[in-house]
C-alpha cells in the first residue's frame, strides 16, 4: 500500500458537491472581491476564534504584515519570532519594515521558549510573534507577562493552528493580535491563498480593513497608505463550506496522532509532547530520529511518504544569514536536523493510518 505524504485531490473529491455549490453561488451574484462572502466567512470565523473580527487578507504572510502595521509598528521597530519557523513569518515581519529578531524554542515542543525571548528583548522591541508550530500553541501566559513587563503586544502566527487551544481558548484569542493562513494544505485550507487578520480591538480590525484595500475609506478617499490584500469572494466560500467541518477534521486528525503515539511508544523515536493546558491539533505530525536519511529511505522503500518541515533554520538560509546569533539557537538548530513530517490528514482512511503505524514502528526498531 502506497501512502503519499499529502493526497489534496482526494480531499477535493470528497468535498466536490459543497465546493461546487460554493462556486456557484459566487458565479450567480458575480461579485469577486469584498462582496457578502467575505463577510459571511469573517463573522463565522471571529465566533469560531473567539474574537470580535476577522479581517480577510490575501495570505497568512499578509496576515502578518497588515496586523504589525495595524498596531503601527514599522521601520525601527524590532520583533521577535522562533527561528524554527517557516520563512514567511519573517517575511511577513519584514514587509512591515520592522526588524526580525529570533529567538529559540523548547526542546520538547519547538514553539518559543519564553526565557530566549527574553534575553533579545531591547529597547527597540515593539511585539512578539509567537508561532503555533505543527498545531500547537505557544506557552502564552510567560509570553503574555513579559509583554506587560516591558510594554510589547503579542501578534500571534496562527498559520498551523486552526482550531487549537490553551487553557481553553482558541488559537487567534490569546494576543491582541493574531494572524492567519488558509493556505490549501492547512487544517482550513482554500483552494489557493489566503489569510485572516483576528482581533478583539475594534481600533485595530478598522486599521486592518483599511490597510487591506489601499487604505480606502469611502471609494477614491484613502486615509492610509495601504496594499493589495484582499481574500476574494470565491475563496470565502470555499473557507466558509469547510469551516462546519473543521472540528470534526481536526478531531480526526488527533485520533490519528495517537494511533501514531501508540506505535512508536518505547522506540528511540521522539513523538510530539502535547503539553498540558493544550490542545493539539497536528497539522503536521512531526518526530525527531538520530539518522533521519535512513528513517526517510526506510518509509519510501515501503511505500509511506514523508516532509520535513522545516530543513533549514531561517537564520542558515543565505537570505537571512545576518540574523544569527551564533551559539545561541541551538535547540532550533539541532532539531533542524532530526525532524521529520508523517502523513497525517482528516483523510486519510483507518488502513493507511495502520500502514503508516506499522512501517514507522518497524523503522524505529532497526
Amino acid at each position: 500500500m502506497h501512502v503519499p505524504f499529502l493526497d489534496l485531490a482526494r480531499h477535493v473529491e470528497l468535498l466536490r458537491p459543497q465546493l461546487d455549490d460554493a462556486y456557484a453561488r459566487v458565479l450567480e451574484r458575480s461579485r469577486f472581491v469584498l462582496g457578502e462572502e467575505l463577510e459571511r466567512f469573517e463573522a463565522a470565523f471571529a465566533r469560531y476564534c473567539g474574537v470580535s473580527h476577522a479581517v480577510g487578507v490575501a495570505s497568512g504572510t499578509d496576515a502578518i504584515t497588515v496586523a504589525l502595521a495595524a498596531l503601527d509598528i514599522g521601520p525601527g521597530d524590532e520583533v521577535i519570532t522562533a527561528a524554527n519557523t517557516c520563512v514567511p513569518t519573517v517575511v511577513g515581519i519584514e514587509q512591515a519594515g520592522a526588524t526580525p529578531i529570533l529567538a529559540d524554542v523548547d526542546p520538547r515542543t519547538l514553539t518559543l521558549d519564553p526565557a530566549d525571548v527574553e534575553r533579545v528583548v531591547t529597547t527597540r522591541t515593539r511585539a512578539i510573534v509567537p508561532v503555533h508550530l505543527y498545531g500547537q500553541t505557544t506557552d502564552i501566559a510567560p509570553l503574555a507577562d513579559l509583554a506587560a513587563a516591558h510594554g510589547l503586544v503579542l501578534v500571534e502566527d496562527c498559520a498551523q493552528a486552526h482550531g487549537a487551544e490553551y487553557r481553553g481558548r482558541r488559537a487567534g484569542s490569546l494576543g491582541r493580535v493574531a494572524a492567519f493562513s488558509f493556505y490549501p494544505t492547512k487544517n482550513l485550507g482554500a483552494l489557493g491563498d489566503g489569510g485572516a487578520v483576528v482581533t478583539d480591538d475594534d481600533g485595530v480590525a478598522e486599521r486592518a480593513r483599511l490597510l487591506r484595500n489601499y487604505g480606502e475609506q469611502e471609494r477614491f478617499e484613502h486615509v492610509l497608505r495601504g496594499r493589495n490584500s484582499r481574500l476574494d469572494e470565491l475563496q470565502a466560500a470555499i473557507l466558509s463550506t469547510k469551516l462546519p467541518l473543521l472540528n470534526g477534521w481536526n478531531e480526526r486528525r488527533r485520533q490519528i496522532a495517537a494511533r501514531y503515539g501508540e506505535a512508536l511508544a518505547g522506540s528511540a523515536t521522539t513523538t510530539p509532547h502535547e503539553a498540558p493546558g493544550r490542545r493539539h491539533v497536528y497539522h503536521l505530525y512531526v518526530v525527531r530520529v538520530p539518522d533521519r536519511a535512513a528513517f526517510r529511505s526506510a518509509l519510501s522503500e515501503r511505500g509511506v511518504g514523508t516532509a520535513v518541515h522545516y530543513p533549514v533554520p531561517v537564520h542558515r538560509q543565505p537570505a537571512y544569514a545576518d540574523l544569527a546569533r551564533p551559539g545561541e539557537l541551538s535547540v532550533a538548530e539541532a532539531a533542524s536536523e532530526e525532524i521529520v513530517s508523517l502523513p497525517l490528514h482528516a483523510d486519510l482512511t483507518d488502513a493507511e493510518v495502520e500502514r503508516v503505524a506499522e512501517v514507522v514502528a518497524d523503522a524505529s526498531r532497526t
